[in-house]
């Protein structure tokens, strides 16, 4: 009889902790895009290997240190508004794709972009992508971190699909937690509905 006890307190605290860890205020990190200037040693690994925190690859680079042919990078402003709508916060070699509200399947006009980012995972069999999934900033925090780990696996399923090895694909979920745009129009929404793909 006491060990059912510890077990039911110990299960009633870890609930509580995870109940109160979920109330706290929100916090968003800014938009940080490609640079790589600064960046602290040790978060990056926490982190991981994120290209979005360390700029693009050498291997992407031309002889005169810029963005290579087909690369984002190419004097770009990656602060800009523009460039945010289009490349999201994926690497240089993928392109992001969006969602409909509240909705986790893949769209029909953003099939061409998933065949590019898995042709791109094709034509190099070593390449390892992270999808993260995001949504607008409309729910709660535990419905949109599920609803952005369904959008990343849609994404995962598609690759799958079309060829490249599941070891090769990991997702996470940022839910609502990093937005690229904090204003409240049905353009701001709908390009914080997206997948992004980061080369690992």
């Amino acid at each position: 009889m006491y060990k059912p006890t510890r077990f039911f307190l110990a299960a009633l605290l870890s609930c509580s902790l995870l109940f109160l860890g979920g109330c706290g205020p929100k916090q968003v990190a800014p938009y940080s895009g490609g640079g790589g200037a600064g960046v602290d040693e040790s978060a990056n690994a926490r982190m991981g290997n994120i290209t979005e925190e360390m700029g693009p690859s050498v291997e992407g680079l031309d002889a005169t240190g810029q963005g290579g042919a087909g690369s984002f990078g190419s004097g770009a402003d990656q602060q800009s508004d523009a460039y945010k709508r289009e490349h999201g916060r994926s690497s240089p070699e993928f392109k992001p794709i969006y969602f409909d509200y509240d909705q986790s399947s893949i769209r029909g006009d953003q099939i061409p972009t998933m065949e590019f980012n898995g042709s791109y995972l094709r034509n190099n069999p070593s390449a390892r992508v992270l999808i993260e999934g995001n949504t607008d900033d409309r729910g709660t925090n535990e419905y949109n971190l599920a609803l952005g780990e369904r959008r990343a696996a849609s994404a995962k399923k598609y690759l799958i699909q079309f060829g490249i090895e599941e070891g090769r694909i990991r997702t996470v979920s940022y839910g609502e937690e990093r937005p690229l745009f904090t204003g409240t129009t049905e353009d701001d929404f709908a390009h914080n509905r997206r997948d992004d793909f980061i080369l690992e």
